[in-house]
């Protein structure tokens, strides 16, 4: 007898639909084919074992089992609850009462017949919802994910037994659904890090709530304890909240990372990832034998923060340079190539020395301006290129530190960067991949920055004065764009343009003293 289960592979964020067939024949054995991988191949110890304790078996007959397409690359071991499904109807153990062909299932199988968490089940959930699945079946503690998928109706079981008893008794499984708004909102408004509690550095955050309204990637320059952690950390909590779409993207990203297993359900808030200084080229980016999105795609649509920039291996931080710019990185093997979204902003921090602190003879531990120098120049001028505000942090005095009253919560000026960001999203409107500030080219640069007179003037005066670099003007343009914008000020004055000026320290000649 033959009989087609179906389950799905996930490639980079996306799925395809798997088509498992079991044929039974004379004579005795237990071929599996369709290129598995060696957790697909070791299935036939957990199936038998897994059946036996629930009353069933695999019988001595000739099982050949066939995944199709056979020339795709199958791995993990979600397939073990598809194969003993098929195995089970098959050779006629249990009758068929419910279609197979109208669900996708998957699961992998513990020895007493319970299921555990797969990854990747919202893109399998979306595939099966465009395949024209009826139905998906998996393990409960993914269908809080899957369900998020409108129009599919997703059952979330415990162990083969009730699947077993869904398709042969039909005893109705409990269907699983999820309130999507209530989930989505639910986090929105109680920020688990908030800037009120940030003492003094009034500044600072001023030019965080700049980087946050433009997308723009930002810098933070200054001495141990001085803060720099503990404003990246709050950077997420004044950033827009995530659109729907957004959301979704980003929970897809991580479902296939298998990082939705514990929290299950839609992604409310945007990712924050702040990988260790020892980490490799493949982490970071994403990539391995079978390829798995890295740290810059977990961080999509949220924030990437690498503190200590000049600790990082030089090559680890220019594989950072394309994704910065094209936000995707594509990741090429011999027989395929995946693509992982990585749109996400860049926040790095850093001492200004070795020694940790300013040219300063009274600091603890003080660093010539050729060491400093030094430290710096292991950051490529090309990546901080692609930084647009670079900005000093200095220690919070202890009269601020000892205040009592509370500084602005994340709400408030979330709603202002949220303001912001809906002028951006009108201006760009037509624009295919430009969405906000920070990816202007030079086209739009050019068409929505232009400067009166005054303005430019004073922008050549600065540049000649502070010998700043070329680079710097179009990163100028940008971030006094954005100023503007919080604004709501159509035109760009010469207080935008001063203020923008600011944030490019690393471009002065003689900031090293």
């Amino acid at each position: 007898m033959l009989t087609k289960v179906y389950g799905s592979a996930v490639f980079g964020v996306e799925a395809t639909t798997i088509t498992v067939e079991v044929n039974v024949d004379k004579g005795i054995g237990y071929h599996l084919v369709g290129l598995p991988d060696n957790a697909i191949r070791e299935s036939n110890f957990r199936i038998a074992a897994a059946l036996q304790n629930n009353g069933y078996k695999i019988p001595g007959k000739k099982l050949i089992l066939n995944m199709s397409p056979a020339d795709m690359r199958k791995e993990g071991s979600a397939y073990d609850l598809t194969l003993a499904m098929g195995i089970l109807i098959a050779t006629q153990q249990i009758d068929e009462r419910n279609p197979l062909s109208d669900y996708i299932i998957m699961g992998e199988l513990s020895l007493d017949g319970n299921l555990q968490p797969i990854r990747g089940a919202l893109p399998i959930a979306i595939n099966a919802l465009k395949d024209g699945y009826k139905g998906f079946i998996l393990p409960k503690q993914n269908a809080n994910e899957a369900a998020i998928v409108e129009g599919l109706t997703v059952y979330g079981v415990e162990s083969i037994r009730e699947v077993i008893e869904f398709f042969d008794k039909e005893i109705p499984l409990l269907q699983t659904e999820v309130d999507l708004e209530a989930e989505f909102y639910e986090q929105l408004e109680n920020p688990e890090f908030d800037f009120a509690d940030v003492k003094g550095q009034e500044s600072i955050k001023r030019c965080m709530e700049i980087a946050a309204s433009g997308g723009h990637n930002i810098i933070l320059i200054g001495p141990p304890g001085s803060g720099k952690t503990m404003l990246a950390k709050r950077l997420p909590s004044i950033l827009p909240p995530l659109s729907l779409t957004e959301a979704l993207e980003t929970t897809k990203i991580h479902s296939v990372a298998g990082r939705t297993m514990k929290a299950g359900g839609v992604m409310t808030s945007r990712p924050f990832r702040s990988p260790h200084h020892t980490i490799s080229d493949v982490a970071l980016v994403g990539g391995g034998q079978y390829p798995q999105p890295g740290e810059i795609s977990l961080a999509h649509n949220g924030v990437l923060f690498l503190d200590e920039l000049p600790e990082f291996k030089r090559s680890v931080l220019e594989v950072m340079r394309q994704p910065l710019e094209d936000r995707d990185v594509t990741i090429s093997r011999a027989r395929f190539t995946v693509t992982y979204p990585a749109s996400f902003m860049l926040v790095a921090s850093m001492n200004p020395s070795p020694g940790g602190y300013f040219n300063d003879p009274d600091a603890p531990v003080t660093s010539s301006p050729a060491d400093m120098q030094r430290y710096l120049s292991k950051i490529s001028g090309p990546l901080l290129d692609r930084i647009d505000i670079h900005i000093e942090v200095t220690p919070v005095p202890f009269e601020k530190l000892s205040e009592e009253r509370k500084g602005e919560t994340s709400i408030a000026i979330r709603e202002r960067v949220t303001n912001a960001r809906k002028i951006q999203t009108a201006r760009f409107a037509d624009s295919e991949h430009v969405h906000y500030n920070a990816q202007m080219g030079v086209k739009q640069i050019r068409k929505y920055c232009q400067l009166d007179t005054a303005s430019l003037e004073l922008l050549k005066t600065a540049m000649e004065r502070l010998q700043l670099s070329a680079r710097a003007y179009d990163r100028i343009l940008k971030v006094s764009r954005t100023i503007a914008d919080l604004e709501s000020s159509e035109q760009i004055t010469q207080i935008h343009i001063s203020e923008a000026i600011q944030y490019r320290s690393l471009d002065r000649d003689g900031w090293f003293g």
